[in-house]
């Protein structure tokens, strides 16, 4: 099959994929083979190729916001029948012996796995996984706008949940990438307020267009302080930026893989009960819970799609924010 292949990570200026034909993969007794249709492209694959953070196995083919229809079981899987359309995301595998598995906070098991870090992702025709991390997709979507749910969206889901914004008015969102832009649609859902941080015109337009109450950048004053905030962008002063604006009792949760340092900052900051914390990963529960809700709502996700062979560009458009909402490999 054809395949993107990452060998030695660098800058993706310098194009570090390679498309070349590697063997298909064969399923597993409770493995389904699955024919890959569409492909979000992730900020995680930037980190990955650019060597920010470091697969368990090299080369790797990158890419973990899979949808395609199965095409072969492994004997025994059984849970969905061939041709069901399904999605694969960041999860590929948990420990069942680990003492997290199917609690909430299954993302923290130490022996999980990763699609496209611990085995091959989905810039490629085809992927195999265990049938109980492949979820179906729901019929309001295609495959490409779909795609963005998988990760985007469900580790957005997870860092909102985490935000504490049951009990939130006014939630403040730093970058507006992939994630952002689907996360603010939820938040309208549910009636709260949201002010949106960004440098980019582009994005600040596209976040007023998707009902954002405010937007300016992280070094403007909203008109009023943050109940809860969420950062995408992989900057640790944002983080801090966040807490100087959050009113007391607010929670900050930082939502990617991967960040810079974090400048120190005065313990009044933090003082008055204010949470600063993580989102790693993702539980089996999230994914469920955000496509079912995607559909509800129903979000829409905006993708610029690009054929497998442009997957260099495609990163290289996702780390200069040339595009709102989400960069797609479409493969068929």
């Amino acid at each position: 099959m054809q395949a993107q292949l990452l060998r030695n990570p660098k800058s993706v200026l310098s194009d570090p994929l390679t498309l070349t034909q590697i063997e298909t993969p064969a399923p597993r007794a409770k493995e389904i083979r699955i024919k890959i249709s569409a492909c979000g492209v992730c900020h995680t694959d930037l980190h990955i190729c650019e060597g920010e953070i470091h697969p368990s196995q090299m080369p790797i083919v990158p890419g973990h916001e899979i949808v395609g229809t199965i095409e072969a079981r492994g004997e025994k899987a059984k849970r969905f029948a061939p041709g069901a359309r399904v999605g694969v995301p960041w999860l590929n595998w948990i420990d069942p012996n680990c003492k997290w598995f199917g609690t909430d906070r299954e993302n923290l098991c130490e022996n999980i796995r990763f699609t496209g870090f611990d085995t091959n992702g989905g810039y490629a025709e085809f992927i195999c996984v265990d049938e109980n991390f492949a979820y179906p997709i729901p019929d309001a979507f295609d495959d490409a706008h779909a795609a963005p749910l998988l990760c985007a969206g469900v580790i957005g889901y997870r860092a909102l949940r985490l935000s504490e914004i049951e009990r939130s008015e006014i939630l403040g969102l730093f970058g507006f990438g992939a994630s952002a832009h689907i996360l603010l649609q939820v938040a309208r859902h549910w009636n709260k307020r949201v002010f949106v941080f960004t440098r980019s015109a582009i994005h600040q337009q596209y976040a007023r267009e998707l009902g954002a109450e405010w937007v300016g950048t992280a070094n403007d004053v909203p008109p009023r302080k943050l109940d809860s905030a969420i950062i995408f962008a992989p900057v640790g002063d944002l983080l801090v930026r966040a807490l100087e604006l959050s009113e007391r009792g607010a929670t900050a949760v930082h939502a990617g893989i991967h960040a810079t340092a974090i400048p120190s900052f005065d313990y009044d900051l933090l003082y008055h009960e204010r949470t600063l914390r993580s989102a790693a990963n993702s539980t089996r529960r999230d994914v469920e819970e955000l496509l079912q809700l995607a559909a509800q709502i129903p979000i829409h996700t905006a993708v610029t799609t690009y054929p497998l062979a442009d997957a260099n560009r495609a990163l290289q458009d996702v780390k200069h924010s040339h595009m709102n909402g989400a960069a797609v490999l479409a493969l068929k």
